[in-house]
């Protein structure tokens, strides 16, 4: 556990200006994310406090920790996040350089698989207030039990998914035996190399569901959600501009209903891509500040609307998901976001219809 470092000013004052200044740091804007994500101790009228960092992960595909770029880029992601784990795929270095890195970063713990040749190579780093046991890996995984601040364990399976066609099939079936079944409490996140619909991809080739049949398989076997990411829809481009450019959505979190029900708050979020063609996925504790947005709730009253039961099924036969497992929750978004629209256009002509008549009683 780390000590809070309070300027020594801060020592002199009485306990009010202590909370003060715990307050400020808590909940200033500049300052918030970071004290909220790390763990620290103080003492105020000889009283223990503790703050505990919440559980962050940032996974990301740096093909290539050899740029300067890119590594100006990950350290710039640490600072502002502080994630407790961090996964590094297709890094291309030896341990011995990595390591180097990882110690100005200030994480005390991690896991290497080499790379072969100039290809591949994983790095999980964790910080000492997280537990991680190393269960299993391979060339395209690491397996792994995780326990933040002592809390219940969880399983975390780190992926660089293969990115030729007759490798897929064998790395999702050796993935779906890593757990028994859909009862575990299981997060997925990596570079999965598949695009999982149309919506997925943009630009190139149409999608084509044949290439994610092992996937389609492994996720619906394992009972697994795709944790929404924020912040943008692809994680993967070539870079180009016009006709020539492909977006593509290939870095994922998945998650089991298990895991999702321990973590309700947390989220995925995409980081900048600087120095690689994929962008790092951040899996955050909670949704960072912004603009409120209201949860949705069906209102009852809507149900006396003919006009809601036509939204409703006109939405739910509009799908683009080839799979049934992506398609419900396709339906669901679509039929939600329809609904939205149409209550808000409805409050509109509602609040207008009174105004000329009050207008014309007037």
């Amino acid at each position: 556990m780390e000590k809070w470092q309070i300027p020594k000013a801060q020592f002199m004052c009485d306990n009010a200006a202590k909370l003060r200044f715990l307050h400020f740091c808590l909940f200033h804007p500049d300052t918030a994310g970071r004290f909220w994500s790390g763990c620290c101790v103080f003492s105020i009228a000889s009283h223990r406090f503790f703050l505990f960092r919440s559980m962050t992960i940032l996974a990301w595909n740096v093909r290539g920790l050899s740029n300067r770029d890119t590594i100006r880029a990950l350290r710039n992601s640490v600072q502002k996040f502080l994630p407790n784990i961090v996964f590094l795929s297709e890094t291309k270095q030896k341990k011995r350089y990595l390591e180097k890195i990882r110690m100005k970063m200030k994480f005390s713990h991690c896991y290497y698989e080499e790379p072969h040749g100039l290809a591949r190579g994983l790095s999980l780093w964790w910080s000492n207030d997280t537990q991680v046991t190393i269960l299993r890996s391979g060339r395209h995984f690491i397996d792994a039990k995780i326990s933040v601040n002592g809390e219940t364990e969880w399983f975390g399976s780190f992926i660089y998914g293969p990115p030729y066609r007759e490798e897929k099939q064998q790395f999702w079936e050796m993935m779906a035996k890593l757990r028994s079944g859909s009862e575990d409490c299981w997060l997925v996140i990596g570079d999965s190399n598949v695009v999982a619909s149309q919506e997925e991809k943009l630009g190139g080739a149409p999608f084509n569901p044949n290439e994610a049949k092992a996937y389609f398989d492994f996720v619906d076997h394992m009972g697994l959600l795709d944790l929404p990411i924020s912040r943008g829809t692809f994680t993967w481009s070539n870079h180009r501009s016009d006709e020539e450019a492909i977006l593509e959505k290939l870095d994922r979190a998945l998650c089991s209903l298990e895991w999702s029900a321990r973590f309700l708050k947390a989220v995925g979020m995409l980081d900048v891509a600087i120095g690689s063609d994929h962008a790092p996925i951040l899996i955050l504790p909670q949704v960072q500040k912004g603009k409120y947005r209201r949860d949705f709730k069906f209102e009852s009253k809507w149900l006396l609307e003919e006009e809601c039961t036509s939204t409703i099924q006109t939405s739910w036969k509009t799908t683009l998901q080839p799979r049934p497992s992506h398609r419900f929750g396709s339906k669901l978004r679509r039929t939600k976001l329809s609904l939205i629209k149409w209550s808000k256009l409805k409050t509109r002509v509602n609040w207008l219809t009174r105004s000329r008549s009050i207008k014309g009683n007037n």
